[in-house]
């Protein structure tokens, strides 16, 4: 496979590093089979929810119809059918979430006596896995933050569910969303990037569960990848072995992806000089692409990470990302 470690010690791209995390072909070694194929059923169904996502169009026309003349019952019943349906495709997106487990894939790509970077030498298979989930995430981000009508749906329905059961309306579809489960969708969707909030949460639990497990093998594991992403990006050599073109903005957003995880999970995060990601690199990398196709990866940097306004974070960092 070559030498990882060379990638990421080499300060002169000349020399030709010569590691290439091959995120189109990977295939599970027996070891890694058995985590391979949990996360594989639901990286499965990962593609699906995305199309759903994108085809949303919301009850917009029909809710405004209902606001604007509330007396009318056959507009009211016309929102609530229209509504109702897209908050089952809304719990959909939620319980999805909920499965996005990190447990088995981090446990495997940090675990002793190997380092992040034999790991991800040796398991390349759970590591495009890794990518893949960060993909989802990043896209489901993307598409929902760009989609207003997603929270206007769900705020109409809760607020249209309680005015029923004060009337003791029997409320068709309340069996679907319970109180509980509206409350936890609730502060789902109150998020920017919810999907990513569910990530880092999962990562931030995966370190605090496994005292025994240096924090360090994590964040090695995050900055690592992040640095393999952004040698793939920038050396012409590798650039040219991906055979899909999709392969470049897979690889920008995973770079992004581990970027931010990295910044939640590490105590100062992925902007302060002793960090081991090259965020100037990084950035770089996003600003070399056509402009419209990493603004909301830019974005995602700017207003997801946790460490960027700190005091330790460099000026010309900042300006790079103003």
């Amino acid at each position: 496979m070559g030498n990882l470690l060379k990638v990421l010690t080499c300060t002169d791209l000349e020399q030709g590093p010569n590691f290439f995390l091959d995120f189109e072909n990977a295939q599970p070694t027996e070891s890694e089979k058995e985590i391979y194929n949990q996360v594989n059923v639901v990286l499965k169904d990962a593609e699906g929810i995305l199309e759903d996502l994108q085809s949303y169009r919301g009850a917009g026309h029909e809710i405004r119809e209902a606001i604007q003349h509330p007396n009318d019952e056959k507009l009211q019943e016309k929102a609530w059918g229209a509504v109702v349906p897209l908050v089952g495709k809304l719990k959909k997106f939620y319980e999805f979430s909920q499965r996005l487990g990190l447990r088995g894939l981090l446990g495997a790509l940090t675990s002793t006596p190997y380092s992040p970077t034999q790991h991800l030498e040796r398991e390349q298979a759970l590591a495009k896995q890794f990518a893949e989930i960060l993909h989802f995430t990043l896209r489901f981000d993307e598409l929902k933050m760009t989609n207003p009508a997603i929270q206007n749906d769900f705020s109409y329905y809760r607020r249209t569910l309680s005015r029923m059961r004060i009337n003791n309306v029997p409320a068709e579809g309340e069996n679907e969303v319970n109180n509980e489960l509206a409350n936890r969708m609730s502060l789902f969707y109150a998020e920017a990037t919810p999907m990513l909030k569910t990530l880092s949460d999962a990562t931030t639990k995966f370190v605090s569960e496994n005292k025994n497990l240096p924090i360090e093998n994590t964040t090695d594991c995050l900055s690592t990848m992040a640095s393999v992403c952004r040698v793939m990006l920038e050396t012409p050599e590798y650039r040219s072995r991906f055979t899909n073109e999709e392969t470049v903005s897979f690889c920008l957003r995973v770079m992004v992806g581990v970027i931010i995880l990295y910044d939640h999970v590490h105590p100062v995060g992925a902007f302060a000089k002793t960090s081991k990601i090259d965020m100037k690199g990084c950035i770089k990398v996003l600003k070399d692409q056509p402009p419209n196709s990493v603004e909301g990866l830019l974005n995602a940097l700017r207003y997801t990470t946790k460490h960027l306004n700190d005091e330790t974070t460099s000026k010309q960092i900042k300006s790079m990302l103003q």
